[in-house]
């Protein structure tokens, strides 16, 4: 599969006020986060799955996704790696990842994982924040300390705040990507295999700690809700409700104005809208973004399928009229 290149731009942040004090969104361009990924996957031979884990796995950067599902992309990527002979710069970029802040949408600190990974690759490690997050407040209002505050296996707050095993002088600044300021994800070892079950460092330093494909459900543009039938339950809605996702899709450009934040397809293209217009990433060859239903819960998700995926997906929940209803 030809690899993706996406076009670089500048991300202006989106400022909101709820009251006093002042409170900033702080976002990225989350495309950019797998972009070296992706590209050491094409390499590897991953083939069409190498876009379809990436699309899935950036988008777990968003405020939405709950604090786990990062670490849960991390392991799907190196998942991945470990079918292509383990490959070293797959694992490695992968444990970059999972140390990427995410969007924090009132220029909080954002809650860390609570559970282990699955794979030991990953094991000690946990997101940087923004330069703009407040180190004292996590998102919700919880202060250092509280749930969530601490990263899984430690016992004390990070020192220095916001900083991270790839980046233990402190936090990166706002909207950057940890993949564009190093190359070392800060662990002994970026090919060591096996599954985690083992104890996690406990030590609130950074650098300490740095020595030892499923779809989250994202922010989408707005579709008509269609109310649950007493036959087919949420598994029937959740397929009406992508049929209607999908025929705004196909009404939208890449000028199509848009609200901040919100995730959607233009053009067969993952598109998020930054600053009210959408920025696309294609996907990879063969492939088309579309609204999914989900299977274990209620809603959708926007990822890179095939056009034949979609419509099964779609069908198995009893929704007829294709992929657009």
């Amino acid at each position: 599969m030809q690899f993706t290149t996406l076009v670089a731009f500048a991300l202006a942040t989106a400022a909101s006020v709820h009251g006093a004090p002042f409170q900033k969104r702080i976002a990225q361009v989350i495309s950019a986060s797998t972009t070296k990924w992706e590209q050491a996957c094409d390499t590897a031979g991953g083939g069409a799955k190498c876009n379809q884990v990436a699309v899935a796995s950036f988008g777990t950067l968003l405020a939405a996704p709950g604090p786990c599902e990062q670490q849960n992309a991390a392991d799907n990527m190196v998942d991945l790696a470990k079918t292509l002979n383990n490959d070293p710069n797959m694992i490695k970029f992968a444990q970059i990842f999972a140390q990427q802040p995410r969007n924090s949408p009132t220029s909080q600190s954002v809650p860390y994982c609570q559970s282990a990974p699955r794979n030991a690759e990953l094991n000690g490690l946990f997101q940087c924040q923004f330069q703009g997050d407040n180190p004292k407040t996590f998102v919700g209002g919880t202060a250092v300390g509280g749930a969530g505050t601490i990263p899984f296996g430690m016992s004390a707050p990070i020192n220095p705040a916001g900083s991270c095993p790839a980046n233990p002088s402190g936090p990166i600044a706002d909207g950057s990507q940890l993949v564009d300021i190093t190359q070392n994800p800060g662990v002994g070892g970026a090919t060591s295999s096996g599954t985690t079950g083992g104890s996690t460092p406990s030590s609130g330093s950074a650098a300490q700690v740095a020595a030892s494909p499923t779809v989250a459900a994202s922010p989408i543009a707005a579709a008509p809700s269609v109310t649950p039938s007493s036959s087919g339950g949420f598994k029937l809605t959740n397929g009406q409700n992508a049929q209607k996702l999908n025929a705004q899709f196909a009404t939208l450009t890449a000028a199509s104005s848009c609200t901040e934040g919100t995730n959607a397809c233009v053009g067969g293209a993952f598109a998020q809208c930054v600053s009210g217009k959408y920025v696309t990433t294609p996907c990879g060859s063969g492939l088309t973004c579309a609204a999914l239903p989900l299977v274990n819960s209620p809603g959708t998700s926007i990822t890179c399928t095939t056009t034949s995926d979609a419509l099964a997906r779609i069908a198995a929940t009893g929704a007829q009229g294709g992929i657009t209803g």
